[in-house]
């Protein structure tokens, strides 16, 4: 039987290390937890900053509640720098070390930079990935510049470009695929959406990368397209992806690259022999580990919900004291958004699906539950302002049901089978 903890160290003061550490709290853990944050805020929640707060109906500030008995020391500001294994020790920005009995890795992802570095540093390119990023952003949107021009085909290209309607300004969406929204929704339920985004005053440009961008001094004054047209802006976002922050773990022998940090079942980081690391976890956006709903293959889920749920599932194994009293990490992904007066949610995950079918309403009607398959199962369900059916979905492919599932409901009509 391992020792319990008497020190943990959480590395990421974000809903995850947050999350986490209520439920060591809620469990009894009395002894000594510090949360370690690169950013000088306190964890605050993410989803609101492409929304509200660029609406400008809150600010910023987006502080997550904390119990008032958490009795956690907070290093914020000071971004851990090294890990040491063997030591068990973790080194921070301003040189101090923090030995721990169990650590907790959240660190997350950080918005991926645009790629030119001289572009990037002129006035008026912005990218959102954190509360400091909203703010300034959103005072950008509150003057009223030309032209927003947005870069990226995923959520949060579309949710800012529907932020950005609803203050009547004019926006650009430049997206480098086909279809938007392809590797989440689908091709299907993508188009749909381009669709309404178009319909809602979206200059939706698809297949579209931008070779330059031109300046007026040290501001953004106009991008220039790889097909040569120039269109003139003053305000333009990168939401071209992220990167996961692993970089200070080089040097510890932790299994982690540009995919995230390797765990196991039970969240349990990796060394690079596949052996596991001694009282390292990790958990949210940087973890990499493998979803039994999908053979184990390994996966890294940026959701809210798989955040907190990893969190907690670390936090109870952190106290178990060895594996065999430890749960694995079973999460089914979800993902929801809301954009041009649509509310879009995810169970599961489509990546892979070579079927598609809607089962409830119809793409016409911009109304309905779609389930997606794979190899005759069940692999993920998305539904548009119509999620009263999602529940049963979510139950099929947990239930890893043949695909379509389902096909008595008395609101179906004839389920058409297609490619995703």
């Amino acid at each position: 039987m391992t020792a319990r903890p008497e020190r943990i160290v959480v590395v990421g003061a974000s809903l995850a290390g947050l999350a986490a550490a209520h439920r060591l709290r809620e469990r009894g853990f009395a002894g000594s937890l510090t949360l370690v944050g690169d950013e000088p805020h306190l964890p605050y929640d993410r989803p609101p900053l492409s929304k509200q707060v660029l609406r400008g109906l809150c600010t910023a500030d987006t502080t997550l509640p904390r119990h008032p008995d958490l009795r956690a020391e907070f290093r914020l500001g000071r971004p851990a720098t090294r890990l040491d294994p063997a030591a068990r020790t973790v080194e921070l920005g301003d040189g101090s070390r923090l030995p721990y009995d169990r650590l907790l890795i959240a660190t997350g992802t950080r918005a991926r930079p645009w790629p030119a570095s001289e572009e990037a540093a002129l006035d008026g390119v912005f990218t959102l990935r954190g509360r400091d990023d909203a703010r300034r952003l959103g005072a950008r949107l509150q003057a009223k510049p030309r032209r927003v021009v947005l870069v990226g085909g995923g959520f949060i290209g579309f949710e800012m470009a529907s932020t950005c309607r609803d203050l009547r300004l004019p926006v650009t969406l430049l997206v480098r695929d086909a279809v938007p929204l392809a590797a989440a929704l689908g091709p299907r339920l993508g188009g749909l959406v381009g669709e309404v985004a178009r319909e809602k005053g979206v200059d939706l440009r698809l297949k579209t990368e931008i070779e330059r961008m031109e300046a007026e001094g040290d501001r953004l004054a106009a991008v220039t397209l790889k097909d040569g047209e120039r269109i003139e802006t003053d305000c333009l976002v990168a939401a071209i992806g992220t990167l996961r922050n692993v970089e200070w773990l080089d040097g510890s022998g932790l299994e982690a690259d540009a995919k995230g940090l390797r765990c196991d079942a039970f969240c349990r980081a990796l060394l690079r022999d596949g052996s596991v690391a001694a009282g390292v976890f990790a958990a949210g956006d940087v973890a990499r580990w493998p979803n039994p709903h999908d053979d184990d293959a390994l996966v890294a889920v940026e959701h809210w919900g798989n955040a907190r749920a990893q969190a907690e599932t670390v936090a109870d194994n952190m106290l178990a004291g060895d594996a065999s009293a430890m749960r694995r990490h079973d999460h089914l992904p979800d993902f929801w958004s809301q954009q041009f007066g649509l509310t879009i949610k995810l169970v599961g995950l489509t990546e892979g699906a070579d079927a598609f079918a809607v089962m409830h309403g119809s793409l016409e009607e911009r109304r309905l539950v779609a389930a997606f398959g794979r190899d005759g199962r069940t692999i993920a369900a998305a539904s548009i302002d119509s999620a009263r059916w999602l529940p049963a979905y979510k139950a099929a492919i947990r239930e890893r049901a043949p695909f379509p599932p389902i096909g008595d409901a008395l609101d179906q009509t004839r389920i058409r089978v297609q490619d995703p």
